[in-house]
């Protein structure tokens, strides 16, 4: 039968802790630096449509997003969206993240590989995530062993693209704050919050390849002392 299980704690608090903190971090710069305007008071579209102008990527659509912290770029149909916050303030919060989703475009026209590998798996995502956990939970649940285990064979995939999350959003970021200083989209002590607010951004990656290992390696310990109790 199922029974509530101690050890979750030990693999999962350490990383609830830090998604928690991660997001704390996240809200609070974005909060502090969307009412701190850039001296060139270009809003998020602008500076984000500037960037893509300039690399060539005319083809790129710009637009609004429902949603907070909804910004993100959608390879699929080359459109860059961002929230309406981000498009229409000239922030430095919405200049950085402009940037950074303008990072993405500038990815997927150079065919950063990272990128195309996340992009690939996101079905496998989708179903694992879902699926993964419902099947180990039926093999834990029946002593189904290999059905257990395909449930942590599925749900890896979710371990998998955290992983390449990671390259991904650190490229883009780097390349926001390249951009944005090169430009002149913001100077001095707005590029100090432009990486503050893309440094606890990807912080919030970390948090969330932490939180898919702790859950991955919780399911391999259960199955793994199921065995040895035998």
């Amino acid at each position: 039968m199922f029974y509530f299980n101690p050890m979750y704690f030990v693999f999962a608090f350490p990383a609830l802790v830090l998604a928690m903190l991660a997001q704390w971090r996240v809200k609070a710069a974005v909060n502090k630096y969307s009412k701190v305007q850039t001296g060139r008071g270009l809003t998020g579209g602008r500076v984000a449509r500037a960037i893509l102008d300039s690399f060539g990527l005319r083809d790129v659509a710009v637009e609004r997003a429902n949603g907070f912290l909804g910004d993100h770029y959608d390879p699929l149909s080359r459109t860059l969206r961002l929230s309406t916050e981000v498009f229409d303030t000239p922030s430095v919060a919405a200049v950085g993240i402009a940037a950074h989703e303008a990072g993405h475009a500038l990815q997927h026209a150079e065919g950063y590989w990272p990128l195309q590998a996340r992009t690939a798996i996101v079905p496998a995502v989708q179903f694992g995530s879902y699926l993964g956990p419902l099947i180990f939970m039926v093999g834990l649940f029946l002593n189904w062993t290999n059905l257990a285990w395909a449930g942590v064979i599925l749900f890896g995939v979710v371990a998998i693209f955290a992983v390449v999350t990671l390259p991904v959003e650190f490229d883009a970021s780097r390349r926001a704050k390249e951009l944005i200083a090169n430009n002149g989209f913001a100077t001095g002590e707005e590029l100090v919050g432009v990486n503050k607010v893309l440094d606890a951004a990807a912080l919030t990656y970390v948090a969330a390849l932490a939180q898919a290992l702790a859950t991955l390696m919780y399911y391999v310990f259960l199955l793994t002392g199921n065995r040895r109790r035998r």
